[in-house]
């Protein structure tokens, strides 16, 4: 096979045959290579930020995620917004610049929760609020009889800056009525995606990989989010990550017919991920590396697989670390793992603007 350029776009049947047969050091090598030329200053970036799970309260009951409880679970928690405010306090005194608001479905909030509590954090606090994933908004409109758009607008007037891209995890219905039935359908979630570009907002796009998908369920996936791109160019970044099973009823359920019976991913196919996204979603600009999931070590290794940043400090982070997954990083772990890997680390915000180097 040829070597790529990022003057080229990769087609399906391509990608899929890059996928199953390219041997991994060739595929990191092209990845590589494309980042270079889309980041030729070998820069590695990371943001500040932090990671405020305000409820775990869900109805969606996703079978790959041990993070979700019951209403009326004991362990259920609803964070007040004192907590909250103390949350966003700490982490603009360590430097950041970003709150990731995320949480379960709660059954009891609508719209006026929502709006009420980004203007209450805009009121004290200037700090980007990177907040609520497709299916959140999915689930806010729903309660509230309110369209997709009317959503999103209120919550952007209210403070909502930008849109993360969990929910995706595969976009493939066969995949999702296994994993998640009761979970936003594809089509749903990037209808979400679509309206908040075109609203001015950027979000991120993730894949979660290592469940019950198949190579064809990737490029699909892949494929999806590049298409939705080229009509908006409002993804700054591309995330994936492998599938923890640790505590979740995937995890723990005898596998099924699957090109991954074992659940989860290895390092290598990890990499192998990683590079394919690099080559194949051609007008994303950023790849990032998971540390959260793979760790310091292996996110090394993705800077020269594809990825040219590092993701967030990840000040607190309780959706994988309930899966038993817990890497615990400063942030000069994370500048002197970039340092170490060849590369200067560099601190972003959430628009990928560098507000300094080390």
């Amino acid at each position: 096979m040829k070597e790529h350029t990022i003057r080229e776009r990769t087609g399906g049947k391509e990608a899929l045959a890059l996928f199953r047969e390219a041997d991994l050091l060739s595929l990191g090598r092209w990845s590589d290579n494309i980042r270079k030329a889309l980041h030729p200053e070998e820069i590695c970036t990371f943001v500040v930020d932090r990671n405020i799970n305000y409820t775990n309260v869900c109805i969606n009951k996703c079978s790959f995620c041990a993070f979700w409880r019951e209403e009326e679970s004991a362990d259920a928690y609803l964070l007040d917004k004192d907590t909250i405010f103390r949350k966003i306090e700490e982490t603009i005194g360590l430097g950041g610049t970003q709150i990731l608001i995320q949480g379960g479905l709660h059954p009891a909030l609508d719209i006026f929760y929502y709006t009420s509590l980004l203007s209450s954090i805009k009121e004290r606090f200037d700090i980007n609020v990177h907040g609520f994933s497709p299916p959140e908004i999915c689930f806010i409109a729903d309660a509230s009889d309110l369209t997709i758009r009317e959503t999103l607008g209120m919550l952007k007037s209210a403070g909502l800056d930008s849109i993360p891209g969990g929910g995706a995890e595969i976009l493939s219905d066969r995949v999702r009525e296994v994993l998640s039935p009761k979970k936003i359908k594809s089509s749903r979630w990037l209808e979400v995606m679509e309206a908040a570009h075109r609203l001015g907002m950027r979000t991120t796009a993730t894949m979660m990989f290592g469940s019950i998908e198949t190579a064809e369920d990737i490029v699909a996936h892949l494929d999806a989010i590049r298409q939705l791109q080229d009509r908006t160019g409002g993804f700054t970044a591309f995330i994936p990550w492998s599938f923890q099973p640790g505590n979740t009823e995937l995890g723990d359920s005898k596998p099924g017919p699957t090109s991954n019976p074992s659940y989860g991913a290895t390092a290598v196919e990890y990499l192998r991920v990683l590079a394919l996204s690099r080559i194949y979603l051609d007008n994303i600009e950023n790849i990032q590396a998971s540390w959260v999931t793979q760790g310091l070590k292996m996110a090394q290794v993705a800077l020269r697989f594809g990825a040219n940043d590092f993701g967030s400090t990840m000040i607190e982070e309780n959706v994988v670390a309930s899966a038993g997954v817990s890497y615990a990083v400063t942030m000069d772990d994370i500048i002197n793992s970039i340092r170490s890997a060849g590369f200067v680390p560099a601190q972003r915000d959430t628009y990928y603007k560098l507000l300094r180097t080390f």
